[in-house]
């Protein structure tokens, strides 16, 4: 499987973005990470379509919206509220299996990640 994201550019804060992450094949367990410089990665949301259930990360809860396109292949990040804070470089990944997981070691394919500044 092969992810490509796009979507991210430079926002003023309180502004939205909408990043997008294509897959190659069909998959059910995706999510969103984010990388700002100096810190480690960390899990933003997940989706997992087969159960039809999602997770955030505490600091994006009732701001960010993870959702699936109808094809499945094709996951969304909407990011509403933005603050200087959630700068930082944005990777899509996946997984096979069940779960909303955020931990990081449990995807193993990743995008290219797409930056996302917000100033």
């Amino acid at each position: 499987v092969q992810l490509v994201e796009s979507g991210g550019g430079s926002v003023q804060p309180g502004g939205s973005l909408q990043l997008s992450c294509a897959a190659s094949e069909l998959t059910y367990c995706m999510a969103w990470f984010r990388q700002a410089p100096g810190k480690e990665h960390e899990g933003v949301a997940a989706i997992d379509d087969n159960l039809s259930t999602s997770n955030y990360a505490p600091s994006v809860k009732g701001r960010f919206t993870v959702s699936k396109g109808r094809s499945n292949n094709i996951v969304y990040l909407q990011m509403n509220s933005l603050k200087p804070e959630d700068t930082a470089m944005y990777y899509c990944a996946a997984r096979p299996g069940y779960g909303v997981t955020l931990l990081t070691n449990f995807f193993a394919i990743w995008g290219q990640g797409t930056q996302v500044t917000v100033s």
